[in-house]
């Protein structure tokens, strides 16, 4: 028969392999094969492609590579980092020994009065020690699975850097984007207002020639008026948009103005993309790698709650020295103490049991997070293929329609300095060549757009070099 002694040893070492807690496993979601307008190739690993240098444009690959060490919602997430890495120690601590150590001394003296003083007049020196060690067995993995949830965050806080230096990026483009668009439309409105204040001067000419009316030039004021009144609002928002540039750099808001009015065509890419195939986005979208990285803790903290079910067995022992010194008497002490100590949950109130369905509820609110961040990188890639698509084929009609305009105000505007046609005619073909140019400038801007969701949908270019990038 195997005595106490030598069960007790073999008992504990058996309890210390449990592990309380399901195991996290890689969550799962039905995906298509291929998106609707996609093809069946997978892109592999896009981290780290440079999508933004198909525009060509070495001026936004310069702000690209700048930024991304300064922007401050990256710096933030970077420091976050370094937060979860600290609480991946304090989770692990808990399975360690803990050992401490004291130490004290004191003088004492009692005076007294008449022949008490005689008795009490000795100074009382008493110096004391203590090492203290304390260690709480891991029986039911309470703390395994603590670390497992803390190393889990830690991924995920590695995740949420990705995903702020993927939105800088969708961010820093977007706005470089919109600059460009800005300042086609003040090139495009200066164009016309030219146009429609020669047209003004020929009206007033023609006025005192007695060919044309009052009306006439009216009508021509107008025009000219309506063209300068869009001007300062154009200029607003392509300051608006620098500035924005500047903060996502962590400069001040108006550095970058003088710069960014030298001008640049608007961004157009020279490159196809492969979108490649929904399960694509599992492995390079970081706020998918993220959720997932959630779910694992959440899986990981039910453990930490089951274990608080069980009973704790914490091994402790302390030694405590100390000396005594006084004129007529000197001497030391030394007791020490050594033994385990057993906590069993009896009573709580239900209190532990909630918390177990607490962790599972997270568990299972962190999967159904996991889920919808699939589920929304799949529609926001189908979007962004079903623009990319069709942007092209709106630019072209846009472009001959500008053309077309172009031509008709030509040929009003000959046919009016020959006495054939009427201001009218003139006016209305002014209108419909703005109208036309801002609408293909509006449509350059929106194709450039929707190749930015694209490659961010994707996940693409968020870990890029920046010597390459350049």
């Amino acid at each position: 028969m195997v005595s106490i002694r030598v069960a007790a040893p073999l008992a504990l070492l058996l309890l210390s392999g449990c592990v309380t807690g399901p195991d996290h496993t890689q969550p799962q979601t039905p995906l298509p094969e291929k998106f609707a307008e996609g093809g069946k190739k997978s892109n592999g690993e896009v981290a780290m492609a440079t999508w933004w240098t198909a525009f060509n444009d070495r001026r936004l690959d310069g702000l690209v590579a700048q930024g991304i060490d300064q922007n401050l919602d990256v710096l933030q997430a970077l420091e976050r980092i370094t937060s979860a890495e600290a609480s991946v120690v304090v989770a692990g601590a808990g399975a360690l020994p803990s050992v401490n150590l004291s130490g004290d001394e004191t003088l004492s003296k009692s005076k007294g009065t008449r022949d008490y003083s005689a008795r009490t007049s000795d100074t009382t020196s008493t110096a004391s020690g203590g090492l203290s060690v304390s260690w709480l067995l891991d029986l039911f993995g309470q703390y395994r699975r603590a670390k497992e949830s803390a190393s889990a965050s830690l991924d995920a806080a590695y995740a949420s850097a990705d995903v702020a230096k993927l939105s800088y990026l969708s961010d820093l483009v977007t706005s470089y984007i919109d600059v460009r668009y800005y300042q086609e439309r003040i090139a495009i409105a200066r164009k016309n207002l030219a146009s429609r204040r020669e047209t003004l001067n020929l009206t007033k000419l023609q006025l005192e020639a007695g060919a044309a009316s009052r009306l006439d030039v009216v009508q021509s004021e107008g025009l000219v008026n309506s063209t300068l009144a869009d001007l300062p609002g154009l200029e607003t928002n392509f300051r608006k948009s620098a500035h924005h540039i500047a903060t996502l750099l962590g400069l001040p808001a108006s550095s970058l103005i003088k710069d960014l009015q030298k001008g640049s065509p608007q961004p157009i890419a020279r490159r196809s993309i492969n979108a490649g195939v929904p399960a694509d986005l599992i492995r390079n979208r970081p706020d998918i790698r993220k959720a997932e990285r959630d779910l694992a803790a959440a899986v990981a903290e039910i453990g930490v709650a089951e274990a608080q079910l069980y009973p704790s067995i914490t091994l402790g022992g302390s030694i405590s020295p100390s000396w005594i010194s006084t004129k007529s008497l000197a001497g030391s002490l030394t007791s020490w103490s050594f033994g385990p100590s057993l906590t069993l949950p009896i009573l709580d109130g239900g209190r532990l049991k909630a918390n177990v369905d607490i962790a599972q509820s997270s568990a299972r609110g962190a999967y159904l997070a996991w889920k919808s961040s699939v589920l929304s990188a799949v529609e926001e890639v189908e979007n962004a293929l079903a623009a990319v698509n069709r942007d092209s084929q709106t630019v072209s009609a846009l472009r001959a329609t500008v053309r077309s305009y172009e031509e008709a105000l030509s040929l009003s505007t000959a046919s009016y300095k020959d006495g054939a046609s009427s201001l009218l005619d003139v006016l209305d073909a002014q209108r419909s060549v703005s109208t036309a140019q801002a609408s293909l400038a509006q449509a350059v801007q929106q194709m450039a757009i929707d190749y930015v969701a694209l490659n961010v949908a994707i996940g693409g270019g968020y870990a890029f070099d920046k010597k390459a990038g350049m």
